[in-house]
């Protein structure tokens, strides 16, 4: 065989493995190995022993996880089988093309298949670490190649159960189809009353309409489908038993009316033709779907405000819609032109077009039902009993949408109008206190500031009716990055982390303010979200270092650590450079939040000794302090002297008693004889005598 011949043969078989491989990601494992032996029995007819061994290896490792793993194993052995040649062992040409070829496509494979799982399992550390883990479902490790009884039942029973499709009410599939299922609602109860009424609407575009009808017919009865598998919440999970779901819908109210809507009405156009969309006004009673799917938009979308007055100006315009529509009919039965109030004759060609007779019912019906214009006054009962129905509608509306325009307005403008009274406050009491220009105008810079960068709103106002778990998480996520650059933050515990999130509050200062000066008593501790800070001299303008975002200070002067020589003073002068925002965390929430990890309390101590100790300020306890064994005798002492005052005090109280009852018993023995001999003499050996000239004579008494 010449070159050439061995070169078509070897371009042939490359193309023949490009197929293969593209081929075989569809395809199962046998098939695989059966096309890729076909491709090189012409050229080995016999296995020598080590490839049997090498085969019997590859057979023994493999498993059968996944298609990508089952492809790189088959074109593994194709590699396997094909002999190489020495002389071409960097070229794609000549013999073992074909297992270079196949063991470069399987490498690629192996190396995109590992990126992509490192990219789908790459956590956030952080998130991680304070959510915990997640649930997974492990992957089914199940081989294809020896199934038995046990493995082929359970995933019988697998399979069945995860082909029950259930659709939970907060998925974002339901509320896709609740647009759909809103959009046919809304068709129905737009243009099955204006094909009613406008004959010529009906006539001309019977064959669109009846498209449009069966098709919203369809979305009908699927919708009923969907209601048939839409879980519940019971007990805080979704309920995902059919026969619960479908008893429980059954029961309901909604129930009737969604059978009714989809009852087949338009059978009778058989008899009465296909002219008489009077007959699907039962479509009409599928009204609550829309309804929902207004409810669930205001609670998803970002701009509450806006879709409330986007969906009155619906609701309104759908009432005069069918008010234009119910005057065009009126107006028929009593006839075109009879009267001033009707609708005027449509022999005139002014009036006569489609167009022009429902703009002028639309016109008619919104001067009236709005009462801000003037027309032809009613001449029957009939059209005096529609005009005043009309008018008590229009007052209705009158007044729903000036109090919910208003509402509305007062809603979107209710935090601007807060923080205006509060700076009006603060304007105020400056004034009154006759307060300097200059800090006047720091104030006011102060508040343009809060509001200019949307910093104006107390998170702890919005957020404080949700629970503390999804709070704190809020927290973490609004402020990640500022936290993650947080020290103490990265080794403490999640419940930890919990607590001093929870505890956090934001506060801005202003350019030169100073956080904390030399000296002063620590009651706060800060962490920096954004801005800098300078560690200042006492002169205000030296500069030792700055501070930027995520870095923390002030926890030495509120860990009352032993032996610092500033006790629970700040050690430096901080000051802000611009306008800085930080989170301030109080010595009682941080000392409440760190009582149940005492681990946490040790990494904090030790930075601050480290600190102190680099800045000279903190003492040698072993030098001026008491040892363990020291202080254990010295609490020994105390408690025997202790135990001696109190056997003293009681035999001192004994005593007491005891004098308190003999000095009784002498007062009332002395009572006893004054009464019994009515004069002042007593005789117990001690004398009281009056004398003749007044004089008090007393001698003492021994008791």
């Amino acid at each position: 065989m010449g070159a050439k011949d061995i070169s078509t043969t070897n371009r042939f078989e490359t193309v023949e493995v490009v197929n293969l491989v593209w081929w075989s990601k569809d395809s199962m494992t046998g098939q695989v190995l059966e096309e890729s032996t076909d491709l090189t029995a012409h050229r080995l007819s016999v296995k020598t022993s080590m490839e049997e061994d090498s085969e019997r290896a590859d057979s023994t490792l493999s498993r059968g996880p996944s298609i990508c793993d089952d492809t790189s194993s088959e074109l593994q052995r194709v590699a396997t089988l094909e002999p190489r040649g020495l002389n071409s062992r960097n070229s794609f040409r000549g013999r073992g093309a074909l297992s270079r070829l196949v063991s470069m496509v399987v490498t690629l494979r192996e190396w995109a298949h590992k990126s992509l799982q490192e990219e789908e399992e790459r956590p956030d550390s952080f998130l991680e670490r304070f959510r915990g883990p997640e649930l997974r479902m492990a992957p089914s490790r199940i081989s294809s190649n020896r199934p038995d009884q046990h493995n082929s039942d359970s995933g019988i029973k697998t399979k069945k159960k995860s082909d029950t499709f259930i659709l939970a009410p907060a998925d974002d599939l339901y509320y896709h189809w609740l647009l759909v299922i809103a959009t046919a609602v809304l068709y129905n109860w737009c243009l099955l009353v204006a094909r009613a009424c406008f004959d010529e609407l009906q006539t001309n575009n019977y064959i669109v309409w009846l498209v449009l009808d069966y098709l919203s017919d369809l979305v009908y009865i699927l919708d009923t489908c969907v209601r048939l598998r839409t879980g519940f919440l019971e007990q805080g999970l979704l309920v995902k038993d059919l026969k619960k779901l479908r008893d429980t819908y059954i029961r309901t109210l909604q129930f009737k009316l969604d059978l009714l809507s989809i009852v087949p009405t338009d059978l009778a156009y058989i008899a009465t033709g296909i002219h008489v969309p009077e007959l699907r006004f039962n479509r009409l009673m599928r009204f609550s779907r829309m309804f929902e799917f207004f409810d669930r938009t205001e609670t998803r979308t970002s701009y509450p405000n806006t879709f409330r007055i986007s969906n009155l100006v619906l609701y309104i315009l759908v009432i005069i819609h069918w008010n234009a529509c119910i005057y065009f009919a009126i107006s028929k039965s009593l006839g075109f032109g009879s009267d001033q109030w009707v609708y005027p004759n449509m022999s005139d060609p002014e009036f006569g077009t489609l167009t022009r007779e429902y703009v002028y019912c639309l016109y008619w019906s919104t001067l009236t039902l709005t009462t801000i214009g003037e027309m032809p006054a009613p001449v029957r009962d009939e059209e005096y009993l529609f005009v005043i129905f009309d008018f008590l509608v229009g007052v209705l509306i009158f007044a729903t949408i000036v109090g919910n325009v208003g509402s509305m307005i007062s809603n979107m403008n209710a935090t601007r109008a807060e923080f205006q009274a509060r700076i009006d406050a603060i304007k105020h009491y400056m004034q009154f206190r006759k307060v300097s220009k200059e800090l006047e105008a720091r104030v006011i810079k102060w508040f343009d500031y809060l509001w200019t960068n949307k910093k104006a709103i107390d998170e702890q106002e919005v957020l404080k009716n949700l629970p503390n778990k999804l709070r704190a998480e809020i927290a973490i996520n609004v402020h990640l990055e500022t936290l993650k650059k947080v020290r103490i933050f990265q080794d403490c515990e999640a419940g930890l982390l919990v607590e001093l999130v929870l505890k956090l509050r934001p506060q801005v200062f202003s350019p030169g303010d100073y956080i904390c000066r030399k000296g002063d008593i620590g009651k706060e501790m800060y962490i920096i979200k954004e801005g800098r800070l300078a560690v200042v001299a006492d002169d205000g303008v030296t500069q030792f270092a700055l501070l930027t975002s995520g870095s923390c200070f002030g926890e030495i002067s509120i860990l009352n650590i032993k032996g610092s020589k500033m006790g629970n003073r700040r050690t430096a002068n901080i000051r802000s450079i611009g306008y800085s925002d930080l989170f301030c965390l109080s010595k009682d929430d941080l000392m409440e939040a760190v009582m149940e990890y005492p681990d946490a309390k040790k990494v904090l101590e030790e930075r601050g000794r480290e600190i102190l100790q680099k800045e000279g300020l903190l003492e040698d306890l072993r030098a001026v302090g008491l040892t363990g064994e020291q202080m254990e005798e010295k609490v020994e002492r105390l408690e025997a002297s202790l135990d001696t005052l109190q056997t003293r005090f009681a035999r001192l109280m004994g005593e007491y008693t005891a004098t308190q009852q003999r000095l009784k018993q002498r007062l009332t023995a002395l009572e006893s004889r004054m009464q019994h001999s009515g004069s002042g003499f007593l005789s117990d050996g001690n004398e009281s005598t009056i004398d003749g000239d007044g004089t008090h004579s007393e001698v003492n008494i021994q008791l």
